[in-house]
């Protein structure tokens, strides 16, 4: 079954047939709300609002190893996670869609393992692709078949927040390498990993990062819920060509 964690501005799905909403329990605390089961394009699929239906967790505040044990614990067995960034390469405007294929983790003091604990042998997962590559290109072949423009590559850089960057800090992460910046892409991606769930990322960049372009002076809140509103349609439309071609049993 795909699953699909959705980001700030996609708390639900608008095409999805909700059959069920679960709550589970897991060893590592409550996810982020219960678990809305539901068809997409004619095929099953799992939703989960990252940051809680009512958008009341802020990133450093998600339970993400609860999140991802849930969704495996249910059944899932490949994850699309939506998450929403500011654009730092030249080129990434408000607006853009981006598959990114690498990430830089700045995060500290979050739950980022679940191999910990007396009783837990040490344990390292291989991260050198952080997303997996198969899940990238039906993110990509399926914008492509939808008429949605995508950029297939890119590295997000993943910080604490929840306040928003400095200009200077935007220039260190460029230095570093960095196209986009946002908040939730870690540890998710590396739990997902530990439990061996395919998983990739759709960014949507709702505004160019602090310093850059119009946020050159200061970021806009209100012209970054505008940017959301007006591109979820392409983000839910991507979703559900990836479902309507790999997500039927």
């Amino acid at each position: 079954m795909l699953a699909i964690i959705g980001g700030s501005g996609l708390a639900q799905l608008a095409d999805l047939e909700v059959i069920r909403r679960q709550i589970v329990r897991t060893p590592y605390g409550e996810p982020s709300g219960p678990l809305t089961f539901g068809r997409l394009a004619g095929g099953e699929v799992a939703f989960l609002a990252r940051h809680g239906y009512g958008h009341t967790l802020a990133p450093h505040e998600i339970n993400y190893r609860a999140n991802l044990w849930a969704l495996r614990d249910r059944g899932v067995t490949r994850i699309l996670a939506v998450c929403t960034v500011g654009g730092i390469a030249r080129g990434l405007g408000a607006g853009s869609l981006v598959v990114p294929d690498q990430i830089i983790d700045y995060t500290w003091g979050r739950k980022s393992t679940y191999f910990e604990g007396a009783e837990q042998p040490v344990v390292h997962v291989d991260f050198t692709h952080p997303y997996c590559g198969e899940t990238r290109r039906m993110l990509i072949e399926s914008a492509t078949e939808a008429g949605v423009e995508v950029v297939p590559r890119g590295t997000y850089a993943a910080v604490q927040g929840p306040r928003l960057e400095t200009a200077a800090e935007i220039d260190r992460l460029e230095r570093d390498g960095a196209d986009l910046v946002g908040m939730t892409g870690m540890p998710e991606a590396a739990l997902a990993r530990e439990l061996g769930i395919p998983y990739a990322a759709l960014a949507l960049v709702a505004n160019p990062a602090a310093g850059r372009g119009a946020s050159a002076e200061s970021i806009s809140l209100e012209e970054i819920a505008k940017v959301l509103k007006e591109t979820m349609g392409r983000v839910s439309r991507v979703m559900g060509k990836v479902v309507e071609r790999h997500g039927h049993p």
